[in-house]
């Protein structure tokens, strides 16, 4: 500290040393002296106890109150990626009264999400989120403790196994079926591959959830109406709102943020109310239906089974009941329909893995056949494809943002107790150091080697990695392949007259193509029988 810091206190009082009496200006000058000696003294202890700890990662300058909050980037994925590249792996934002910390390397990537995940394995809850997960009481937003591992485990031993993945293939199967003869019948005419995708994915799910507890023309209504909801809910979570960076502000809802949620979040829950009431009723009318056996059996049985369970260690309540729901249907429709849209989009743009795609499907299925589940294992060009989307094109460009339980030290510096940590996959995944010519979409880079998604190889890490891994990858493995081996080996794929594929990307919590994919089917098949 500079004495230049306490020259203004000498000029201000410089007149009490001028005049007779001496020795009150010496005790007067003496008291000055002594409250300078002990600000040094207070300032050196300070500083020492600073250089035990270390600094913040690197950053821009932030603006008084507001932080870095203006200078935020619609599409953050590329922006933070930019600052990444200004500041160095570890960089840091202020958000509000909020840090922010972003990680772009794979070795940071593992301190976080490996070496210190239980201390980031918890959330920081937006006021979006917490609204539409009935208070944060779902698998993705439950703090990490027993009650999240007793919901991971309902979700993954009941729903999302092998086991019960096969079981229900025959109605992947129908629902996959629909969909082919659906554009077979709108063969030679525009159609939107995503908005398809999406009502497959989302007959598959519910019919997982709920069974055929919904029927007909309803079944179809409730579908358009999902996806609606589930579109402007993960909009709404990618959309920065000044109550997570203000807390004391939240109650205002200044953007309007969590009252547009809490519109989104009736209408699910009034259709979950609906369903849980008629699932309710087959059981007591059904008789059968109450029964544990694996032909009557779906998720929101055993679900209902669990929250009447009176000897159950860690009950289960009608709101995390209804939330786990909403993370099935949220968490598996846009994630798993927008990367084969993604897909399509790709290798619409590139001729070369189309026929590649056709030869292999050509090869392992036949023109007089058509797709099954059982041929998926013998397509490593489509598993190629499979992983070179993903990882061009993440589901989730900064995953689900984590928050450490405790202030630690990553990459050298200091990450606060209740940061928002940002892990930039999208970064990581293009990174020029790590991936050869890394925007080219190349499926063959991926069949020389053995990098999988599993979580333990940091360059690739799409589904995350740790404790808070994507419970669905199972899942959501199978319904791409299937779709999209289908799709590519049942028709010929063209855009409408003076188009051009668009690979634009839209930011949010879930990636999103700007421009849907709109494209025209040609069937390809030998027999029309082949299309029923």
């Amino acid at each position: 500290m500079s004495l230049k810091f306490f020259k203004p206190l000498f000029d201000s009082w410089s007149w009490h040393l001028d005049g007779a009496n001496i020795e009150q200006n010496g005790i007067f000058l003496s008291n000055i002296l002594g409250f300078v000696a002990l600000l040094w003294f207070v300032w050196i202890f300070i500083d020492k106890s600073k250089k035990g700890q270390p600094p913040l990662p690197p950053g821009p300058k932030a603006l008084p109150l507001v932080g870095n909050l203006l200078s935020l980037d619609p599409e953050l994925h590329t922006y933070f990626a930019s600052l990444s590249q200004a500041y160095g792996p570890i960089c840091r934002l202020w958000l509000g009264k909020k840090v922010g910390i972003i990680i772009t390397s794979p070795a940071l990537a593992r301190e976080v999400l490996k070496e210190q995940d239980t201390i980031f394995a918890n959330r920081d809850v937006p006021a979006a989120a917490r609204e539409f997960s009935y208070g944060g009481k779902d698998i993705v937003w439950t703090p990490y403790g027993p009650k999240w591992r007793m919901l991971r485990k309902v979700s993954v031993r009941e729903m999302l196994n092998g086991s019960t993945l096969d079981y229900v293939y025959a109605l992947r199967r129908r629902e996959l079926r629909q969909t082919v003869n659906y554009l077979y019948n709108q063969a030679g005419s525009p159609v939107s591959i995503g908005e398809q995708m999406f009502l497959n994915v989302l007959n598959v799910i519910t019919s997982m959830l709920w069974g055929d507890t919904v029927k007909g023309e309803e079944r179809a209504s409730l579908g358009a109406e999902f996806r609606l909801v589930v579109t402007s809910i993960t909009e709404l979570l990618g959309t920065p709102d000044v109550s997570d960076f203000y807390p004391g502000l939240a109650r205002f809802d200044l953007q309007g943020v969590t009252k547009k949620m809490k519109v989104l979040a009736k209408r699910f829950d009034k259709i979950f109310e609906t369903i849980i009431d008629q699932r309710r009723k087959t059981d007591r009318d059904g008789g059968m239906r109450s029964g544990v056996g694996q032909e009557s059996k779906d998720f929101l049985q055993v679900l209902l089974k669990l929250k009447d369970d009176a000897d159950a260690k860690i009950p289960l309540t009608m709101s995390e009941l209804k939330a786990l729901l909403m993370d099935m249907v949220v968490g598996g429709t846009d994630t798993t329909s927008n990367t084969v849209e993604f897909a399509m989009a790709e290798i619409m743009n590139n001729q070369k893995v189309l026929r590649k795609l056709q030869q292999e499907l050509e090869t392992v299925v036949g023109k007089d056949n058509i797709v099954e589940e059982s041929h998926i294992q013998h397509l490593p060009y489509l598993y190629a494809v499979m992983k070179e989307v993903l990882r061009i094109h993440p589901v989730l460009p900064l995953l689900v943002p984590h928050c450490p339980s405790e202030t630690v030290t990553v990459g050298g510096y200091t990450v606060p107790k209740g940061s928002r940590v940002f892990i930039n996959v999208w970064a990581i995944q293009r990174d020029p150091s790590i991936w050869e010519n890394p925007t080219e979409f190349y499926p063959e880079r991926f069949l020389d080697n053995k990098l999988d998604y599993s979580g333990n190889d940091f360059n690739f890490i799409p589904f995350s990695s740790g404790r808070r891994m994507c419970a669905g990858i199972a899942m959501a493995e199978r319904m791409f392949m299937y779709s999209l081996a289908s799709l590519i080996h049942s028709f010929d794929w063209k855009l409408p007259e003076g188009e051009i594929v668009d690979l634009t990307e839209k930011f949010g919590i879930v990636l999103k193509k700007k421009i849907p994919l709109v494209a025209i089917p040609t069937p390809r098949l030998s027999s029309p029988t082949l299309y029923e």
